[in-house]
């Protein structure tokens, strides 16, 4: 049997750079600045080291959550302080790479990143730059493999996420509170868990390895509402980004005395 495309290559080979008329370029350019405008963001809020706390409200920031470095507000430190206080080092460098490295690892986000940033491919049935395909089998990218573990330690995250929130509702006198940032924090840290539990790994875990869904009943209801949020996992890795953004500001902006936080109860 003879073929016109190069096994070896391992991607199928066309002269045209595309047959496609639409504007297929539009989905990868969107998120490519959508992508770098939060890193941008991220990046200069979690080394600002700055209007990440507000000590009468107990709003904390989840880029500065768990607050560990010697330069915390002691009030925001409830996990300990014992990372050096220097300005290369973020106060949540205990959190962030790990959260950094469940998104990137993450199959969504490596669909949207290899297709705007390394144009492999662009977009479906377009070419693409490069010679050569070795997929995840090599360096970097064979770590792409260790998504399962970033997503434990997403989770362990998460609940530090829902502490923060939860104590929110605590005043520094030790009333109860209720504010807009209550509503923010608690709002965020919700889609966060739907994101976490819509991952992948996570429907795997709990269903992946049964043979007889009918022998564990409670496993099977567990794996269908997985798998009901796992069909939206794109849209809550995009509105969880856009959740934690906007929680950051708020709290940046009520920290920094730009507005007031509007108060709901006490």
């Amino acid at each position: 049997m003879s073929s016109t495309t190069d096994a070896s290559a391992g991607r199928a080979q066309i002269t045209a750079r595309t047959l496609r008329t639409d504007r297929w370029w539009l989905p990868p350019l969107a998120n490519f600045v959508g992508l770098t405008a939060w890193v941008v963001y991220a990046t200069v809020r979690a080394f600002a080291q700055a209007d990440y706390f507000v000590a009468e409200y107990n709003y904390l920031t989840p880029f500065y959550s768990p607050c560990v470095s010697f330069g915390c507000d002691p009030h925001a430190s409830h996990f300990g302080q014992f990372l050096p206080d220097v300005w290369w080092l973020p106060y949540a460098a205990m959190s962030l790479p790990f959260l950094l490295l469940f998104r990137l690892t993450c199959y969504y986000y490596r669909k949207a990143y290899y297709r705007s940033f390394w144009l492999s491919p662009p977009a479906c049935a377009v070419a693409e730059p490069h010679k050569r395909y070795t997929g995840e089998t090599r360096f970097p990218l064979i770590g792409q493999n260790l998504h399962r573990y970033f997503f434990y330690a997403a989770v362990i995250i998460s609940l530090i996420n829902t502490y923060d929130a939860l104590y929110a509702f605590v005043k520094a006198d030790g009333s109860f509170g209720l504010g807009l940032g209550n509503v923010i924090l608690l709002g965020n840290v919700v889609l966060l868990w739907a994101y976490t539990i819509s991952c992948h790994s996570c429907r795997s875990i709990i269903g992946g390895r049964l043979n007889h869904f009918s022998k564990h009943p409670v496993r099977y209801r567990m794996w269908v509402f997985v798998s009901k949020l796992n069909a939206r996992h794109a849209q809550l890795a995009w509105t969880t980004l856009a959740t934690l953004a906007v929680t950051d500001f708020y709290i940046m902006a009520v920290a920094a005395g730009w507005i007031p936080d509007l108060r709901i109860i006490n």
